[in-house]
């Protein structure tokens, strides 16, 4: 996944999220080697899905040569933005220079079976470093007046 980022400025990161398109749960990325997607199919995992999952990371690579050919934008190309919700697709307001279809569909059987990712990314882990709490301060929560 390393070469990625210098041929076409595509994270691992880029990569997992645009795996959610696809219907997969985004992968371990950099855990244990930096750079890199771990992914661990299991003896549950039948040998259509499997298929599927390869079928995801050929198109994804497909989609990388896009952007490495000139084909795709660079920066604003269906992999930075990865993953698309549902509301994102079908919202008024699309400033792309790809297609719904594209960045929803990317393989015809997700026409039949989708999963939507409930939230398109934010700010990656970032915010898993720099957690901020929505809760109200602890004062809030003593009772006064107790006797």
């Amino acid at each position: 996944m390393r070469n990625f980022k210098a041929s076409a400025q595509i994270e691992v990161e880029d990569i997992a999220k645009r795996l959610m398109d696809y219907g997969f749960h985004a992968p371990t990325v950099s855990f244990p080697v930096h750079g890199t997607l771990m992914v661990e199919p299991t003896e549950s995992e039948s040998k259509k899905e499997l298929d599927r999952f390869c079928d995801a990371l050929i198109s994804i690579r497909e989609e990388i040569k896009e952007i490495e050919t000139g084909a795709a934008d660079i920066t604003d190309n269906v992999l930075r933005n990865s993953p698309h919700t549902a509301q994102s697709v079908i919202s008024d307001n699309w400033n792309h220079n790809y297609s719904r279809e594209k960045a929803a569909y990317p393989v015809p059987g997700l026409r039949i079976n989708k999963f939507w990712p409930n939230v398109g990314r934010i700010n990656n882990a970032y915010g898993d470093r720099n957690l901020v709490c929505s809760c109200s301060p602890v004062t809030d929560y003593i009772e006064t007046g107790i006797s």
